[in-house]
């Protein structure tokens, strides 16, 4: 099979390994872009003549589509295939409340975690601890409210199956899981736990990698 179309960005970054988890779901294979070097193929004119911004993931298709910002790449692979209806609903309403979950991820998961990642993970900034407590803090009022949304055994954010919501969800907070979310803060959220573990077990979420949760979270 052909490839859907490809990603650029750098190694193992969860926002492109989300959208991969959505590719497999609608069976697109959707590799990264050989030979990329951050900070220079994404700096290049060729590349900004397609990305203005120059950030990183950006979607180039085999039509010669291009989009750019994780969220709406996994929302245009979400609907370009079989799985559409699954992924992303067939009403306004279900859609809406897949596109909320899906802002969710972007704007109170990925930013509190990457403001420590930064810090910790990638070294790119010096450590402050009044800015990673209040990204931890923030981040664990954002699983609590994940957690009131799996109340009663749910499985799955929306609806009955694996959705684009789930998707963005967990993807996110596979990363977190690594550093952050440590013992201490999901002793609160064992329906968050419960639910990540059981999507870690479904093959399409193998883009992901192992679900790995640290026991205590990472400081300098």
């Amino acid at each position: 099979m052909a490839p859907f179309g490809k990603i650029y960005s750098y190694p193992n970054n969860f926002r492109v390994q989300r959208a991969q988890v959505v590719a497999a779901y609608n069976g697109l294979e959707v590799p990264l872009a050989e030979d990329f070097q951050m900070a220079v193929t994404n700096k290049s004119p060729e590349f900004l003549a397609k990305f203005p911004m120059g950030k990183v993931p950006a979607f180039e298709g085999a039509d010669g589509f291009c989009i750019a910002e994780g969220a709406a790449i996994c929302t245009y692979l979400a609907l370009s295939g079989p799985k559409r209806d699954q992924l992303f609903g067939t009403d306004p309403k279900t859609q809406g409340l897949i596109s909320e979950w899906s802002f969710f991820a972007e704007n109170e998961l990925s930013t509190n975690l990457l403001t420590p990642a930064v810090m910790t993970l990638f070294k790119m900034a010096p450590f402050d601890e009044q800015k990673y407590n209040a990204s931890a803090a923030n981040l664990e009022r954002a699983l609590k409210r994940i957690e009131v949304a799996l109340q009663g055994g749910k499985k799955y954010l929306v609806g009955d199956n694996v959705t684009l919501a789930d998707i963005m969800v967990a993807g996110t907070l596979f990363f977190g899981g690594k550093f952050l979310i440590d013992a201490e803060m999901r002793k609160d959220i064992p329906n968050v736990v419960a639910w990540l573990k059981g999507l870690a077990a479904l093959p399409e979420f193998k883009a992901l990698g192992d679900l790995t949760l640290c026991e205590t979270r990472v400081k300098p």
